[in-house]
């Protein structure tokens, strides 16, 4: 089993559309693949039809005092293969919690390492805030997988976000390989260009050689928890995320092969 964070300390840079994309990638794959919802937001959750009101069960119950066990959370989606869990509102409370509550930071972590639901990949949707739920996503996770516009403001959120894996890299003391991932992108302006190249520059082998153009197709994240007809990559940025699942699937065997 695979663990990847979806993470990015900017919100607004295509991180749920990205799990989603990566998800259903993966999934076509014919992988069992489990995306778990960390925002607070929901998007995720949303984007699946699941109501805000009456509040699902979901994420919050992993923290609870006995916590829940992860494969009583998960719900199955239309496209097969396909699996969630929820997040609620109520998760943005756990910061104040976990001053009283002990352990709070690796009960993620915890939950997935007893899960038994015979998933082969999880790709944990994040909040775009660097606290508790985040941390708790980079400790538990093999990879982290950065979405980040093109444009010279998302230059220092990467760059937050970059700072943030490291350090979580150094506290837990096993490695937590990055994949960096430019989205969004208009190849039409000299800002977006500017930008890829300055991202490419500086952080290197680290960030795909393309980019996830924009594109209305899949603006709506809904669009990619619907079934697959016909071909499962239609329009331009699902053909990008089909092409960027291959490049982090490499670089992952490869992380995989210099671990062994």
């Amino acid at each position: 089993m695979r663990i990847w964070a979806v993470a990015n300390q900017k919100g607004g840079v295509g991180k749920t559309t990205t799990t989603l994309a990566l998800g259903r990638g993966l999934a076509a794959l014919g992988h069992r693949v489990l995306l778990i919802d960390l925002d607070p937001h929901a998007s995720l959750t949303r984007a699946f039809g699941v109501a805000v009101d009456p509040a699902p069960a979901g994420v919050l119950e992993l923290f609870a005092a006995p916590p829940a066990e992860l494969a009583s959370l998960c719900h199955g989606s239309d496209v097969p293969g396909l699996a969630y869990v929820c997040a609620q509102a109520a998760l943005a409370t756990l910061e104040r919690r976990s001053a009283n509550q002990p352990g709070l930071g690796l009960a993620l972590q915890n939950a997935l390492a007893q899960h038994a639901g015979g998933h082969d990949y999880i790709l944990l949707d994040c909040a775009p805030t660097l606290g508790l739920l985040m941390i708790n996503a980079l400790a538990a996770a093999d990879r982290l997988i950065i979405p980040t516009q093109a444009e010279p403001l998302a230059l220092h959120g990467l760059d937050g976000m970059v700072r943030t894996g490291e350090m979580v890299e150094r506290s837990r003391r096993r490695p937590l390989p990055m994949s960096i991932l430019p989205t969004l992108f208009d190849r039409r302006t000299r800002a977006g260009n500017e930008s890829l190249r300055q991202m490419q520059d500086k952080h290197g082998a680290r960030v795909w050689e393309d980019a996830i153009p924009v594109d209305t197709r899949i603006s709506q994240a809904a669009a990619l928890t619907q079934p697959v007809v016909g071909d499962d990559y239609p329009g331009r940025g699902l053909a990008a995320y089909r092409r960027a699942l291959n490049w982090i699937l490499s670089d992952d065997a490869r992380a995989l092969e210099q671990a062994a």
